[in-house]
């Protein structure tokens, strides 16, 4: 619904802020990433997400656009909601949750608060492949250690079948190693 807020901000707490845009105060929830870079500025522009809940209507808003992606690609993510995103993103920076679900790292996201160990596997899992690192540094990074034949897999686990299947319908398949990621998964859903 809204793209950004800019505005003047008359309350700031590492949490929430209010911004004054357009006669409007809003009360704006951020994170500490966040607060850090916005606390010394008097005017700032917030990259917002809504959530419209079935009682109350609750605005976030980030310092950058991929804060806000990376909050919105945890969203999507089952048993994680806002409360525990922003709390993931006030612990770590994007670029840190992307090292760590690139190295497959759950130590590092289970330091979180409020994350054990089946949620950070859930986060690697479900995030792997989709962060990158937006910045103009000349390299990508990409996930470490996958080969066609584990993209495929964690493919047909994230379409909801269980990964022991996923598994044996792969190791049906002749010639796997040479297929493309997308005609490996065609294949394998065959083979189920």
């Amino acid at each position: 619904m809204f793209a950004y807020l800019e505005g003047d901000l008359t309350h700031k707490s590492p949490s929430l802020l209010y911004l004054l845009a357009g006669g409007i105060g809003y009360e704006v929830n951020i994170t500490l990433q966040t607060f850090s870079k916005i606390q010394h500025l008097e005017k700032c522009r917030l990259y917002t997400h809504l959530q419209i809940r079935e009682d109350a209507w609750v605005l976030y808003g980030f310092a950058d656009e991929q804060e806000r992606t990376t909050f919105r690609l945890l969203l999507g993510i089952s048993g994680v909601g806002a409360a525990t995103a922003r709390i993931i993103l006030s612990s770590l920076t994007p670029e840190e949750l992307e090292r760590a679900v690139a190295q497959e790292d759950s130590i590092a996201l289970e330091r979180v608060k409020g994350i054990g160990a089946k949620t950070a596997q859930r986060i690697i899992l479900e995030l792997k492949g989709k962060l990158f690192n937006k910045k103009n540094t000349g390299t990508i990074s990409l996930p470490v250690h996958n080969t066609t034949t584990e993209d495929a897999l964690i493919a047909l686990v994230n379409l909801g079948i269980a990964r022991t299947a996923a598994e044996t319908a792969i190791r049906k398949i002749k010639d796997a190693a040479t297929l493309s990621v997308e005609e490996l998964i065609k294949q394998a859903l065959r083979a189920l």
